[in-house]
């Protein structure tokens, strides 16, 4: 029973996120929730000009009900379920999903100036990084009180690091770096949904194999939503998930690896997000110590390869193919620790 509520989170999840679509998207037209298309991006991507974005409230709504419903029915179904842990599966749940929609919550103000209000530059850098801040503070601080954070880490070659007080700056590092390294995966059809669906995958099995059953519907749910909103998603997209969806698949996975105590895990599912954001960063850096000079034609990298002709279909299906790998190898990593 236990693995047929993982099918009904994520059958649910993809169901709903997909027939959503049908009464969002009109919604946001309405709006005039329409994408502007940055004058620096690749020209090819003019014809993008006014298509519908914060189309997340999708698969937000598809893996919310996915994950409620398959949690009920697996309580009813199996009422004596870990029955000492109950309380505490549940609380940590709730954590994570609460944890992942307040991150959703602050890419949706950002679409929500840049959309409807028409304020180009949205959200100021500093008030969403003070915003992140204070989430993940009440992030870990609920960890803490559950019991589930450890200021000890595995790592591949390293084995178990004690960091101590350092803990805790680097998770507070690492949880707004990956939640914001999501956000810039976000940059061509389907390239998010499309890795945060195999990533998903690899977290509901970890969290599954691990005894966290209740985090692991979550990670069933929220890959079916983002199997759902490629119906809507991929190329040609017909609408785009915003920094609303990819704040809240940002938050997702950071929950997931924080919350089945195994955050190492992101270096391997999260490999693309990682590469993502440390294009950006090495490109920066680069560019001023070269005064001018550049490693990647564009960044983020996935950019770079637009700029080498690949098609937004190739990039998706081999940074798909690489989160795979990555996904394979951190459970043979779980396997040999």
């Amino acid at each position: 029973m236990a693995r047929l509520s993982l099918i009904i989170a994520a059958l649910l999840s993809m169901a709903i996120t997909a027939v959503s679509g049908f009464f969002i998207l009109p919604w946001l037209k309405r709006l005039h929730c329409g994408q502007t298309i940055k004058e620096i991006g690749p020209t090819w991507h003019n014809k993008k000009q006014g298509t519908p974005m914060m189309g997340g409230f999708m698969f937000i709504l598809g893996s919310l009900m996915g994950t409620v419903i398959a949690y009920t029915t697996l309580r009813i179904a199996m009422p004596d379920l870990a029955q000492s842990t109950e309380v505490h599966q549940l609380v940590l749940l709730a954590v994570t999903v609460l944890t992942t929609i307040a991150f959703s919550l602050v890419g949706f103000i950002d679409d929500y100036l840049k959309a409807v209000r028409k304020q180009n530059l949205g959200l100021m850098a500093r008030y969403k990084v003070v915003m992140q801040v204070a989430i993940t503070t009440l992030y870990l601080i609920s960890l803490h009180l559950l019991g589930v954070l450890s200021t000890s880490v595995s790592l591949p070659i390293f084995g178990v690091v004690d960091f101590g007080l350092a803990f805790y700056p680097i998770a507070y590092l690492f949880i707004i770096f990956m939640v914001n390294a999501v956000n810039l995966t976000d940059g061509i059809d389907g390239l998010a949904s499309s890795v945060t669906f195999v990533a998903m995958l690899g977290f509901m099995t970890a969290a599954t194999l691990l005894g966290y059953y209740a985090l692991g519907l979550f990670g069933a749910a929220v890959a079916g939503g983002c199997a759902g909103f490629l119906c809507w998603n991929f190329y040609p997209a017909k609408c785009f998930m915003g920094d609303t969806g990819s704040m809240y698949l940002g938050g997702a996975v950071v929950t997931l690896a924080f919350g089945i105590g195994r955050p190492e895990l992101l270096l391997l599912f999260g490999i693309i997000y990682i590469a993502e954001a440390g294009s950006v960063v090495i490109q920066v850096l680069y560019f001023k110590l070269t005064h001018g000079k550049r490693i990647f034609k564009m960044t983020p990298i996935h950019h770079h390869f637009e700029r080498c002709d690949w098609s937004e279909i190739k990039i998706v299906g081999a940074f798909s193919m690489v989160t795979l790998v990555g996904v394979v190898l951190g459970f043979i990593y779980l396997y040999l620790g």
